[in-house]
């Protein structure tokens, strides 16, 4: 069974890779090609380990969200993300120091500059900018430059949070999948609402106990590169703090018959947790998919280095019931897992925990109250 599923889908990526040959040609020939975007996606990486990620792609117009945009307009800019045009075989730039580093770009359009500098790169902002500068592209450019941002925590950190988006910070419905369609195609970063209280209470995690703001956040999904820009819009927007946006990609390899959402996402995971050695972690999810069983196999993996876990109790019966089993599982190796659906819950037993301070309780109360009446004010306007 599962040999007849690689063939049919090496058929699928061979049909795939012929059609957008096909109408790369055909664009070339009508000179029909969009202006070139570099698209940079925010990474994390050490002084001694310089990673960065990001995409080449036709440049799509894709409009930033605004108050009063309409279904048309959200629906439209959805479907330009998923109708992405990448630019394979672009060489691009990173200058880094006096030294400048090139990359060509994959027949998705994806580049990865992962260097190792001569000398370490020491920075007292959590957020370092490289430069980006594409110098040659199969499709007329032009001058092209971005800026990336990649993220080293502080050797003072106390400790990292790893959180899950959808149904974690944004409400999606993934556990129906008509509320989630709605949401996915009909909304943008100002119409999708976080859920109640989620913006203290990571401000909150990020803030510590030293009170330096300086626990690194990092955020894993199963959705798609295509919707990078509307995830950070939306914690732009809503305040939430900022941090790598792990998704996965939507070709073939990774979507539909070769979609693998646990082993993606406990990579994504382990290699966080490899990558910094001398922190331990917070974990943050959410009972409608598959995060207390991935933070299972991650508390088992990786012994001590897991503080609390925090899912988003958003599921009923199997699943729901799947979730308190784990929790139990867990809390055997030594880890905590609250399932919960109220944010305020959590940051109480955050306060116990000495994650965060108890006198911030009460401005995530407020916070919780503002969102739900924001939410309701929504459901009353039958939007």
């Amino acid at each position: 069974m599962q040999n007849w599923k690689n063939k049919l889908l090496q058929t699928a990526i061979k049909f795939d890779d012929a059609a957008d040959k096909w109408i790369a040609t055909l664009k070339q020939r009508l000179g029909t090609f969009d202006a070139v975007q570099i698209v940079p996606y925010r990474t994390y990486g050490t002084p001694y380990k310089i990673y960065v990620r990001g995409r080449v792609l036709e440049d799509k117009k894709i409009t930033k969200a605004k108050d009063g945009d309409g279904l048309i307009n959200n629906l439209l800019n959805m479907y330009k993300r998923f109708e992405s045009d990448e630019v394979a075989g672009a060489k691009l730039q990173l200058q880094l120091g006096s030294k400048t580093y090139t990359v060509i770009t994959d027949k998705e359009g994806y580049f990865v500059f992962d260097i190792s500098p001569d000398e370490p790169l020491i920075t007292e902002a959590l957020y370092h900018v490289l430069p980006l500068t594409l110098i040659d592209a199969p499709i007329p450019s032009g001058a092209v430059t971005a800026e990336a941002e990649m993220m080293i925590p502080p050797a003072d950190a106390e400790y990292g949070i790893i959180s899950d988006i959808d149904d974690t910070i944004i409400q999606t419905g993934a556990v129906n999948m008509v509320a989630m369609g709605k949401t996915v195609l009909l909304g943008n970063a100002r119409t999708r609402l976080p859920f109640a209280g989620v913006t203290e209470f990571y401000k909150a995690l990020q803030l510590g106990r030293n009170g330096k703001r300086n626990n690194p956040f990092f955020y894993v999904s199963s959705s798609p590169w295509n919707l990078y820009d509307l995830l950070t819009d939306f914690m732009d927007f809503n305040e939430i703090p900022a941090g790598p946006v792990l998704l996965r990609d939507f070709g073939l390899n990774e979507s539909f018959i070769g979609g693998d959402y646990m082993n993606h996402k406990f990579k994504a995971i382990a290699q966080i947790l490899d990558t910094y050695p001398h922190l331990n972690f917070v974990l943050a999810g959410d009972s409608g998919e598959q995060d207390p069983p991935i933070y299972y196999e991650v508390v088992k993996r990786y012994p001590g280095r897991i503080i609390s876990i925090y899912i988003r109790d958003v599921a009923a019966g199997t699943k729901q019931q799947i979730a308190k089993d784990i929790a139990g599982a867990i809390q055997k190796e030594g880890v905590e897992m609250i399932l919960t659906e109220n944010s305020v819950t959590a940051a109480e037993h955050a306060a116990t925990a000495g994650l965060i301070f108890k006198e911030l309780i009460p401005a995530i109360e407020q916070d919780k109250k503002e969102d739900e009446g924001v939410a309701a004010g929504k459901v009353e306007a039958g939007e």
